[in-house]
């Protein structure tokens, strides 16, 4: 972006109940400095006043939100510097790197003025990837929702009911819930014969995966010492509301996943991405699309998405001084979408299991040679999703070679 006489930039500090904003002539002078409260009406009006005065970018710390949505649906063309980049160019306009939203709101508009050549605008996606993206975030949430939830339950039963923790393979799987919800102590399970106890599991459909005797053996158990029947029973309305967090928030997620896959199969780009070896038809690649998105535009090269998904290394260098280090700038969602997917392809793709075990050799640990390997697949990736085909082995010359 080059700057010419009479040019308008504005900056936005982001914050959740308050934004501060600030607009910059093409001399950095400030010509108009206000607040606006973080609400939908509010976006209006500041879209309208940036779009009559004519600002040639809007530069802000965040890529996406309701704000961002605005400005660009206004078609204004907004610009990401992102936090941590604002935290080392806070000493160039004070000596003490004091913050304020006023002075990072400034900071913003300005560094677009004398830096805008360097910043490329934010594109974006198609309503298909938009809501594909929120419907996948939301699953991830409500995941680690009920990982917590789990959690919290693992805690309550080590105090009630020691011997139900790895009863069953999972505490969240639905044998484990229909035998807490009847025996949600170990003083409830105290009457439980070994009779009733195989009755109960043939109506529940246990899978029988683990013989009766050994699991009757845990569930009669002696109830912890100390645990007096009123206190078990307060454990038990514990555990019982537990359960039904559980299993509401297990549902929901299982809702979400439906609804993610049966977009996932209508939108353009699922070719490309439902063909990569275990990403499948379903969450996985639903991630790695919402993340990667649908403007190839965004990605001119394979190096610039893997620098953002932080796959790549950083390199220092300095005089005789040469550091590569772990990328720490990056988009965390998209790094973990390219993780989750590398680290579980290794398993069915010999070429990938061979990238993987090379790093190992090398003495790379686990985290680092997934990192390796997701650096590899950015390549396969943005190829095929350049040429909007889908991946296809036999046309992989690393994965061909390890055939041969």
């Amino acid at each position: 972006m080059s700057t010419h006489q009479g040019q308008l930039f504005a900056g936005i500090d982001w914050a959740s109940k308050t934004h501060a904003i600030c607009v910059v002539d093409d001399r950095g002078a400030i010509r108009i400095r206000f607040e606006i409260p973080n609400t939908r009406k509010t976006f209006n009006g500041l879209v309208t006043r940036l779009t009559k005065l004519g600002v040639e970018g809007v530069a802000i710390e965040r890529c996406d939100g309701p704000l961002v949505e605005a400005l660009l649906d206004a078609c204004l063309r907004v610009f990401v510097i992102t936090p941590r980049q604002v935290k080392g160019l806070r000493t160039r306009y004070s000596g003490s790197g004091a913050k304020s939203d006023a002075g990072d709101a400034y900071l913003l508009a300005d560094v677009l003025r004398t830096d805008g050549h360097r910043l490329t605008p934010l594109t974006q996606d198609g309503d298909a990837t938009q809501v594909l993206r929120s419907l996948s975030r939301t699953r991830k949430q409500l995941v680690e929702a009920r990982v917590g939830l789990v959690n919290q339950l693992r805690a309550e039963l080590e105090r009630c009911f020691p011997g139900a923790i790895g009863l069953f393979a999972r505490l969240d799987s639905d044998v484990t819930i229909a035998f807490l919800r009847r025996y949600p102590t170990q003083h409830a399970a105290a009457r439980l014969t070994q009779a009733r106890f195989a009755a109960f599991l043939r109506r529940i459909a246990y899978c029988g995966r683990k013989p009766l005797e050994e699991l009757f053996a845990r569930v009669s158990e002696a109830p912890p010492a100390g645990l007096s029947a009123d206190e078990a029973d307060g454990h038990a309305a514990c555990v019982l509301a537990l359960l039904k967090a559980v299993e509401t928030v297990r549902n929901q997620e299982r809702e979400l996943e439906a609804e993610i896959i049966e977009r996932l199969h209508t939108h353009a780009d699922a070719h490309i991405f439902t063909s990569l070896p275990k990403a499948g038809h379903g969450v996985r690649a639903a991630a790695l699309l919402a993340e990667i998105g649908d403007v190839r535009a965004r990605f001119p090269d394979e190096e610039s998405l893997a620098a953002l998904a932080g796959v790549a290394p950083v390199t220092r260098a300095s005089g005789k001084y040469h550091a590569v280090g772990f990328r720490w700038a990056a988009d965390k969602k998209l790094r973990n979408a390219l993780i989750d997917f590398a680290d579980d392809s290794r398993h069915v793709s010999p070429w990938a299991a061979k990238v993987y075990n090379d790093a190992i050799s090398r003495g790379k640990r686990h985290p680092h040679a997934v990192r390796i390997l997701a650096r590899a697949w950015v390549r396969v990736i943005w190829r095929c999703w350049q040429d909007n085909t889908a991946y296809n082995p036999e046309l992989h010359g690393g994965a061909m070679q390890i055939a041969a």
